[in-house]
């Protein structure tokens, strides 16, 4: 076998002999969502390059491993456990590298270093190595009322390399702003996580070593929740602010008034401005949601001037009066309106 054929895998992590574990993890997640072919859909070489840094990593992260690499370089496996491919031979021809014993790999019997390494890593006895595509499973769970939801687990995402795992949860708007705590089935277990108030859409809650069991390295990654929020009848969440519509009669309007209004904390009387607009809102400071900081954002009322179907004999009456007296005309700018 050529010399040629020989990785460096420090070199192909971009990582000294010294690197730690984690120099060498850090290396790997960078390098690995750089190449991973779900992000370099068709790219041959991109995907080469992810086999590449994966095989180094599966030595470097493995600490009895490395220890054999450093040691006898690319012949490091053979040191320690000769396989059933080998021959007892006296050559010590450089194609036969000693190994320290009477058992020499016959390397003539490899087309190349990608077999030899394969073989001794043992992928073929493994169906879904490292980087490969997995099919999402389910992570169900209820909160302490028994009502249930789903979330999906996507194993897929290269978010989740080192066994990272994603999943959605879908919260009530209630839940998110109060907080709220869950129970998942993740199949072989049952975890609490407690979903802190003030969670939004997209908000991303870590559950440490909760992700799925890495393939060579047996250490477990993350679960990362994404919440999705469901719709609520009356709210509407916009960053910070609550947006609500309120909707006031026609004299209400025109005269003013008193009304009371939902928030998060309860009714709250609010003063409508005499002569309001429909669409105009009304700002309710610090009644909306909270930051990170605790802090609360406003909720805005959006006025709707909603009109009676049908009224009272004594109703249409008086707005007919109404009518015969209006002096105010919203229409008596069209006269002037030209395209």
């Amino acid at each position: 076998m050529a010399a040629t054929n020989f990785r460096d895998y420090y070199a192909l992590l971009g990582v000294n002999k010294n690197a730690n574990a984690d120099d060498i993890k850090k290396a790997y997640r960078r390098l690995a969502r750089k190449y991973h072919p779900d992000l370099n859909p068709g790219d041959k070489t991109a995907e080469a390059k992810f086999k590449e840094i994966t095989e180094a990593n599966e030595v470097l992260s493995d600490v009895d491993k490395r220890s054999q690499y450093d040691r006898f370089g690319q012949y490091w496996k053979q040191s320690e456990q000769p396989t059933n491919n080998t021959r007892s031979t006296n050559n010590t021809s450089p194609r036969n590298y000693p190994t320290g014993g009477t058992n020499e790999v016959d390397f003539g019997q490899y087309n190349n270093f990608d077999d030899f390494v394969n073989e001794l890593l043992g992928r073929f006895n493994n169906p879904n190595p490292a980087g490969a595509k997995t099919t999402g499973t389910k992570a169900t769970g209820s909160n302490g009322s028994g009502d249930g939801f789903n979330a999906n687990a996507n194993t897929n995402s290269p978010n989740n390399l080192g066994g990272d795992r994603e999943a959605t949860i879908g919260l009530s708007l209630t839940e998110a702003f109060k907080g709220v705590q869950k129970s998942f089935n993740l199949g072989t277990e049952t975890i609490k996580v407690r979903i802190p108030g003030g969670a939004k859409a997209g908000s991303r809650i870590r559950v440490r070593g909760k992700g799925n069991a890495n393939t060579y390295t047996k250490q477990r990654g993350d679960l990362y929740l994404t919440v999705e929020l469901q719709a609520h009848p009356f709210f509407r969440l916009d960053g910070e602010q609550l947006i609500c519509e309120v909707p006031v009669t026609p004299d209400e309007a025109v005269l003013g008034a008193q009304i009371e209004i939902p928030t998060p904390d309860g009714m709250v009387t609010v003063n409508v401005p005499a002569g309001v607009r429909s669409g105009q809102s009304l700002r309710l400071r610090g009644k909306g949601w909270a930051n990170p900081r605790g802090e609360r954002g406003d909720q805005l009322a959006k006025i709707i001037i909603a009109t009676p179907k049908s009224v009272s004999p004594t109703e249409r009456e008086l707005y007919e009066k109404i009518r015969a007296n209006r002096t105010f005309n919203p229409r008596n700018h069209f006269d002037r309106v030209i395209l």
